[in-house]
C-alpha cells in the first residue's frame, strides 16, 4: 500500500470540507422546496429520498468492485468525489428556481 503525501490528504480534506459546505446548502435550499408544501414538495421529498438510495448503491457498488482503489487515499477520494458530485448537482438545480 502506497502511503499519501501530506499534500494529498490536504486536498481530500479541503474536498471534504467543500462537499459539506455545499451539502449544507442543499439542505437549506431542499428546506425552503419542502416548506412551500404542495406538489413540488412531494416530488423533491420523493426525488431526494430515491437520490440517496441511488448514490449509496453506486457507492457501495464501486467501493465492492475495487473502482475507488484500495488505498485509504483512494477510497477516500473515490468517495468524496462521488458525493460531491451528487451534492453539486443538487445545488445548481435547486438553486436556479
Amino acid at each position: 500500500m502506497t502511503e499519501a503525501r501530506p499534500g494529498d490528504w490536504f486536498t481530500i480534506g479541503m474536498d471534504t470540507w467543500m462537499l459539506g459546505a455545499e451539502a449544507a446548502m442543499v439542505i437549506g435550499l431542499r428546506g425552503m422546496t419542502l416548506a412551500m408544501g404542495g406538489a413540488q414538495a412531494q416530488r423533491e421529498a420523493q426525488r431526494m429520498v430515491a437520490e440517496k438510495v441511488e448514490a449509496s448503491a453506486a457507492l457501495g457498488m464501486a467501493l465492492a468492485t475495487g473502482k475507488l482503489g484500495s488505498s485509504a487515499e483512494s477510497v477516500t477520494r473515490g468517495t468524496v468525489s462521488h458525493l460531491r458530485k451528487k451534492v453539486r448537482a443538487n445545488r445548481r438545480r435547486l438553486s436556479s428556481r
